[in-house]
Formats: structure tokens, sequence, C-alpha cells
């Protein structure tokens, strides 16, 4: 039996595809995606994005250090989980309460737009704050008036699960009690411009482990959790992390390095492969990464586990895959209704003879029996890679 164990007690999401728990569930199981075409970030190139429409709540704070989209994104999940944090700090103490954030772009989109005005003026705006890594774990920390660790994490596409591995471990230690715990990004043209300057993405609805996928859709999302010891929502059962460091952008094509995060999650929760139900692709619809994730998925689980890539819903949120991919699978794992929730494969169906057979779920697919656990997979530059294996509380 395992000791020290880690619960995702609850969650809070927002993506393309809806801005709640409910309304996340609802799209997934009505097949709804949500790309917006648009050349808002890539100078006069339409491209599909994962982008977010409705409307934000104000930030609170007076400092303009603090208006940010990403802050607004972080405050909008953090409001759907506001009252469990509340409870948290009333019990342990603000104290014994951190917060860890995972984030690629953090407010580079006012970054942007301030230098923008100084090239133009030759002076930078008064309210001109730097918008570093670590300033939405701060704006986060302010809000709830924490007093434990408050940090960011920056891995590129592994940070929102990275933190929530952080988040375990600052529990585990004893340094806090509770651990408000994700990944926040919002979309900038430094983003898009860049994966676009690296030929990755794609200017249709991405399309993984097709033959004919052609690179990414980029998006914007947030997901935080409420993380403790106490046995509420989803246990985080197993970790697997690794960084093969094969190449700055490109994937060990062996897929040794995703192979050892996904057989170190399982030996840490202590169990086999055969009693995941459910795989969580990173599936970017890249040549190189879905040639390697097969090969790892098929390693490991064979052909017959259940996986599929969500990011045809929600684009690739970046900094913030892991937390939104790793909410998905909470909501996948919370879900009553009678029959398991298993997130459908969206692509056009064409298999790639080059990559071996992994079981990628088709619309109406079902499980025999109540899936106990999922494992959900963020691989990012550098070969930093992590695998998160989430399980049902019973």
């Amino acid at each position: 039996m395992r000791e020290n164990k880690c619960y995702l007690n609850t969650v809070g999401i927002l993506c393309s595809i809806g801005d709640s728990k409910k309304v996340v569930k609802e799209s997934l199981l009505s097949l709804r995606t949500n790309m917006t075409m648009t050349d808002q970030f890539s100078l006069g190139e339409s491209l599909p994005l994962g982008l977010c429409h409705g409307e934000l709540p104000a930030i609170p704070l007076a400092d303009k250090k603090w208006q940010s989209r990403n802050n607004q994104f972080a405050l909008a999940v953090l409001k759907q989980i506001e009252g469990d944090v509340m409870a948290a700090i009333k019990k342990y103490g603000a104290n014994r309460v951190g917060v860890v954030i995972g984030t690629s772009t953090s407010g580079i989109a006012e970054n942007e737009r301030a230098i923008k005005e100084g090239v133009s003026t030759g002076k930078m705006p008064n309210d001109y704050d730097l918008q570093e890594m670590g300033a939405t774990a701060q704006f986060i920390g302010e809000v709830m008036g924490v007093g434990g660790p408050v940090y960011g994490v920056s891995t590129a596409c592994s940070s929102g699960a990275k933190a929530l591995a952080s988040a375990r471990r600052l529990i585990r230690l004893g340094v806090c009690d509770a651990v408000i715990a994700g990944g926040v990004d919002t979309l900038c043209q430094l983003t898009v411009e860049g994966f676009s300057s690296l030929q990755a993405v794609s200017n249709t609805r991405c399309n993984p482990f097709s033959e004919k996928r052609n690179g990414i859709n980029i998006g914007e999302g947030a997901a935080l959790f409420l993380v403790t010891s106490v046995p509420l929502g989803v246990e985080l059962a197993g970790v697997g992390e690794g960084s093969d460091a094969h190449h700055i952008s490109a994937p060990d094509p062996s897929g040794n390095g995703a192979i050892r995060c996904m057989s170190e999650a399982l030996n840490d929760a202590g169990i086999v492969a055969s009693e995941v139900g459910y795989v969580n692709l990173h599936g970017t619809a890249t040549q190189l990464n879905d040639a390697m994730e097969s090969k790892a998925m098929h390693h490991v689980f064979g052909e017959s586990t259940f996986c599929s890539s969500t990011k045809p819903f929600t684009g690739h949120t970046l900094g913030a895959a892991g937390a939104v991919e790793a909410g998905i699978c909470w909501i996948m794992l919370e879900n009553d209704d009678d029959e398991a929730l298993l997130p459908v494969h969206m692509w056009d169906g064409v298999n790639d003879p080059s990559l071996p057979d992994i079981n990628l779920v088709m619309p109406k697919a079902k499980h025999n029996e109540s899936i106990r656990y999922v494992l959900s997979n963020s691989f990012a530059f550098g070969g930093n890679n992590i695998s998160l294996l989430l399980g049902r509380n019973e």
C-alpha cells in the first residue's frame, strides 16, 4: 500500500471548449471542437487557434503590474475552486498553503504591446511591469493571501504537469498541507510565430497520428487544482519525470524517454500497465512527436489500451497543457454516469502504416468496466517529459 497519498481534491478549468468542468465534459461528449480562424497572432496568415472568447473577471488588485490576460485566466479558474481553497486556508493556516503554477507565456502579450509602444515612442508605458514567469503564481498567492511557497515552473509544454508533481512533493515533504497548483497560458504573437518558424503549425484542425498530420494548433487555457493529502477527488497516484536532452526541439525518435516516464509513473503507483484504462496522449500531430509517442505507447501498453489526444478539442495549450489535460482526466474519473467517459480521438481516420498500432478511441467506444487509472503524457522541448497517473478515489 502506498504511503503519503496525494489527491487532486477539485479542479477549475478554462479552455476553448468550456469554462467549467460541466461545459468541458459536455463538449467532449458531444464531440464539439472549437478552433477560431484568425490572423491576430500570425501577421496576416490565418490559423486555427484554440481561443477562449468568454468574458473574463476583472483583476481585483490595484497595482497595474497584475493586469494581464494570463492573470485573468488564473482568476477565472481560481473562482471555480475558491470555496475549497478558502476552507483549506482556514483549516491549515495561510502559511501552510502554497502555490505552484506552470506557464510558458505568463504575460508576454502585455510585454509585446508595451515594447511596441516603447519602440514607436521612445518611451515605455508608465504602468509597464515585466510579466516574468513567476508572475501568475505570485498573483494567485496575493489574491488568496497565502504564506507558503509561491513559485512558477516553466518547462515549455510539460509545465502544468510539472507543477502538479511539484505540489505533491511539497505535500509529501511536509512543507505544505495544501497547494494551489496547475497551469495557465494565454496566446501571444511570440508563441504563435515561434512555433510557425519551426514549421510545426497546421493551417487546419490538427490531425494526430494520421498519415496526413501536418502540425499543431496553438491554444490557450488554464486549470488549477487544490492538492492535499485528504482523500477527496482524484488521487495523483504516480509521477514519472525525465529529461533525455536528445535535441532542443525534436523528441528522441526511439521513444525511450517517454517509455521511461510512463514506466516510472506505473512503478511509482505500484501498478502494472494492464490496470490503466486510458492514456491521454501528448498527441501534437507533428510528424516526430506522434511517431515517437506511438512507439512508446505500444511498448508500454501494447495495442489494446484506450488512448486519444484531446488537442483537436482544445488546441495545444502549451504551458497549461499538462494541467488542462490532467483536468480532462480528472473529469473523466469523476464521471458518475453508467458508461465511462472516454475522450474520442478526433482525426480523419487515415492510419499511418509506419506507426505501430495503438487503440485510439473511436466514437461510441465503450469500456467493459469502470476505469480505475488513467495516464496523461506531456512532452516538452529538450526531452523534458512527464507522465501523471491519476486514480479514481474509491
